[in-house]
């Protein structure tokens, strides 16, 4: 048998033959197989010395009940010695040949066994993005479709190599984002056949010009969503792969099986597997990056036996089928002798691969998911403008309202005021008249009676009279005058006011103007942003990405890049300390923009960067969008291990809490808690983070309620409650969990199933963290964890999540005293 990754070989092994005298024999025939270089973690494999050199090992079969009986006095001709990986062929009494392989593999070799060291470490390899083979060879009887294709339905014990593998495969993978296709084909009479779909039995093999690799696109590939679809698969392909009855081989196969295995996997989920310690290489900021998928392909081939025709018997047809058969062998050989320079027996030991992990930027999931936050975007947009114009009407009903009601009021006053002066004036006339009409007799009698004599006399008292009326008439028209200028003053009083009242609702509504305009434009800017990147990724994945600057001043727009090779890193972190907040806005954003590049966080931090950052949030003046800006480029700078400590150093845990306690924007309180939450998966620093208000100020934050917000808070958690777990296993920590001391756990607890699948898988595995430490069990019994672990243990759909919490709580006596107690069973 032979197995090999991330590349395309053939290998050889020649039976051995016994010579000499009647009394040795071939008591079984043996098959040899290469497998890939032992990972760490695989209980057996073989040595690793040449990394992609393809691997050998020989399995000798026992021989069966009519072998025992016809060859009961001739002795075994092989030897095996699998301590020194040896195998023996013995020519005659005297005389043997020695051959060395990667495993050798006795008669009681079990199939667990065989698949543990020869294919479990290629199947690994797959899982992590190579491509993998795994080949059985020998003569014809020999066992290599028992080794591969036993189903297993009888004897469990006995299942072959790939219903072991499938089963592996389905166990490490997420059945939501990751996925497995098969293809099976058989090599006939020089033909490809689909063994799924019979009537294809004619299919092209294709070769890529440019990367060299082999296909065979019209094959059936049939989507693999539980270990049943498979077995059932399998036993179809087997119905149709061609058998034949030959005296050395009663169910001789006639064709080469090839069982193609297809593994997409995503790199996000395998980031956050719970046995995974060392998995951070990959940090992809969200919305920033699109998912990567590895791809994995396992080739399982089960070749034909070759045989002596004259030993087989084979005649006719079949004897078509062995010449056939050998032929192909034959040229398989040449194959591996070509890519061994010639080497003498089983050169397949010496053929080496070229390993590479294939990765690929999953854009399309990333273009949809942008699409879709462009839509809601959008659409809130259209809502805020309509709340925003409902809003306008509203107020300007309203104040047209409060304007003619106080005209109505100050008018009726001015009548009412009107009505009085005037009454007035009408009734000083009236007594007037009446006065002067009493004075008219008195001038009439003295004159008729008293003659020349009082002629003077009534004279003097006319003008009298007259002076008086006139001083009278003077009065009224000063009192009338007085009385229009206190109307004129009393309307020019009642009226301002109205003024006044009406300018400050005019002053309070340009206030809501400018608000909802600040709103609206804000959500401009990311709809043209999100939409600036879509732009970008819809060129393709060869392209380089650029974030881009809007200048309002002359409507362009200009490469962030450029704009740092033309200005200067020092000039533009200089323009954070500008008075103008105009200027530190824009300057800001370029730093954000640059940081978000791991290429640039170096230079930024050497140039200053950071403390400029921590200087705006520590920055009297509250600009919640500067700061905003400023903590998702620190979030950005806080994925680096190195940076985290020199944010803890300078003072930048303090200064996030206090942005924290100050902000009100979901948005702003993101970034916040994203940095917090980088900072919460470095082992050194959680004693100081706490200290220093991390670990409250982060569980403040669910005050927004916001869904990205509880999706880094729960984040956070997660990252801390995982290195606490990951300290405790060392023996460094014995104490409770910081987490728990800060209050923390009535919260894990009631958004351990909360709707978002992000929030919730995050929370599952903070529970599943802190109660591998004993010293929490009882804490979290009281507080209620224990049901959630019970349902994630049942429920959850991670199946190495679901498998952690069962372990967890078998493990833990505290737990399985209080599930014995209350009668529950996992």
């Amino acid at each position: 048998m032979a197995s090999y990754r991330n590349g395309r070989g053939t290998v050889k092994v020649d039976r051995a033959q016994p010579t000499g005298s009647s009394n040795l024999r071939t008591s079984s025939s043996f098959k040899s197989k290469n497998s890939i270089v032992r990972r760490s973690n695989s209980s057996a494999g073989f040595d690793d010395s040449v990394s992609g050199r393809v691997r050998v090992a020989v399995r000798l079969r026992p021989q069966n009940a009519e072998e025992m009986v016809a060859d009961a006095d001739f002795a075994d001709c092989v030897e095996l010695q699998p301590e020194f990986k040896r195998l023996k062929l013995r020519k005659n009494n005297w005389d043997s040949d020695t051959y060395e392989f990667d495993e050798v593999l006795t008669e009681s070799a079990s199939q667990k066994r065989v698949y543990e060291v020869v294919a479990k470490p290629v199947v690994e390899s797959v899982l992590d993005g190579y491509n993998g083979t795994v080949m059985a060879y020998g003569q014809t009887g020999t066992g290599k479709t028992f080794t591969l294709g036993r189903l297993g339905d009888e004897d469990t014990s006995a299942r072959g190599i790939m219903v072991r593998a499938m089963e592996d495969i389905l166990a490490n993978i997420s059945r939501d984002s990751d996925s497995v296709m098969i293809s099976y084909l058989q090599l006939y009479m020089e033909t490809i056949q689909d063994l799924l779909n019979p009537s294809n039995d004619n299919i092209a093999i294709v070769e890529d010009p440019k990367t060299g690799d082999v296909s065979v696109p019209a094959a059936t590939l049939v989507d693999i969503r539980t270990h049943q679809d498979f077995m059932e698969l399998l036993r179809l392909g087997e119905a149709h792969r061609v058998a034949a009855n030959t005296k050395l081989n009663t169910e001789s196969s006639r064709s080469h099986a090839i069982l193609m295995v297809h593994i997409k996997r995503s790199v996000t989920d395998m980031e956050s597997e719970i046995t995974s310690e060392n998995d951070h290489s990959i940090h992809m900021s969200r919305n920033s990056k699109p998912p990567v998928i590895r791809k994995g392909k396992l080739v399982v081939v089960d070749l034909a036996g070759s045989e002596r025709v004259h030993k087989s018997g084979s005649e006719g047809h079949t004897l078509e089928e062995a010449k056939s058969i050998n032929l192909s062998l034959s040229a398989l050989g040449k194959c591996i002798n070509a890519l061994a320079e010639n080497s003498p027996h089983v050169p397949a030991m010496k053929v080496e691969n070229m390993l590479k992990i294939k990765e690929e930027f999953d854009y399309k999931s990333l273009c949809r998911k942008l699409e879709t936050q462009i839509d809601k975007l959008i659409a809130e947009n259209e809502r805020q403008q309509k709340a925003f114009e409902d809003e306008i009407e509203r107020t300007a009903i309203e104040a047209q309202q409060r304007i003619s009601e106080a005209e109505m009021n100050y008018t009726e006053a001015l009548e009412r005021e009107k009505m009085k002066c005037q009454m007035d004036y009408m009734e000083s006339i009236k007594k007037l008249e009446e006065k002067w009409m009493q004075n008219q007799p008195k001038r009439g009698t003295n004159g008729f009676s008293n003659g020349n004599h009082s002629a003077e006399g009534n004279n003097d008292h006319a003008n009298e009279d007259v002076t008086e009326l006139k001083t009278m008439l003077q009065k009224e028209i000063s009192l009338r005058k007085r009385a229009e200028e206190e109307i004129h003053s009393l309307r020019n009083s009642q009226f301002c006011p109205t003024e006044a009242d009406a300018n400050a609702d005019v002053v309070k509504l340009q206030n809501l103007l400018d608000e909802e305009t600040r709103q609206k434009q804000k959500l401009e800017d990311e709809v043209l942003m999100l939409q600036s990147r879509l732009s970008q990724l819809s060129f393709g994945s060869g392209q380089s990405r650029y974030s881009q600057i809007d200048d309002r001043g002359n409507g362009e727009t200009t490469s962030i890049a450029n704009l740092h090779e033309h200005v200067g890193l020092q000039k533009i972190l200089s323009l954070l300390e500008s008075e103008d907040p105009n200027v530190r806005l824009h300057a800001v954003k370029v730093v954000a923009n640059l940081a978000a590049e791991d290429t640039n966080q170096e230079r930024i931090v050497e140039a200053g960067g950071l403390s400029s950052l921590l200087a705006l949030l520590r920055s009297r003046s509250f600009d919640e969008t500067i700061c905003r800006i400023a903590a998702g480029a620190i979030a950005n700078l806080a994925m680096n291990e190195a940076n985290q400590e020199l944010i803890m150093g300078q003072g930048g845990i303090s200064l996030l809490a206090m942005t924290a306690a100050d902000a009100e924007d979901p948005q702003t309180l993101r970034m916040v808690a994203g940095a917090i939450a980088n900072l919460c998966g470095n082992d050194k620093l959680q004693t100081r983070l706490r200290s220093e208000g991390g670990i409250k100020a982060l569980l403040g934050m669910v005050r927004s309620r916001h869904p990205d917000v509880l999706s880094q808070v729960a984040r956070g958690v997660a990252n801390f409650a995982k290195c606490e777990s990951r300290t405790s296993s060392k023996g460094n920590k014995n104490n409770r969990s910081m987490l728990i001391e800060d209050g923390a756990l009535p919260w894990i607890v009631q958004n351990a199933n909360n709707d978002a699948s992000i929030i919730r898988r995050h929370i599952e595995l903070a529970l599943c963290h802190l109660a591998q430490h004993e010293v929490n069990a009882k804490d979290m019994v009281s507080g209620g964890a224990l049901w959630e672990l019970v349902r994630i243990s049942r429920d959850c759909s991670r199946d190495d999540i679901r498998a952690l919490a069962r372990r967890t709580l078998t493990s833990s006596q505290i737990f399985s005293s209080e599930l014995r107690r209350l009668r529950v069973e996992i």
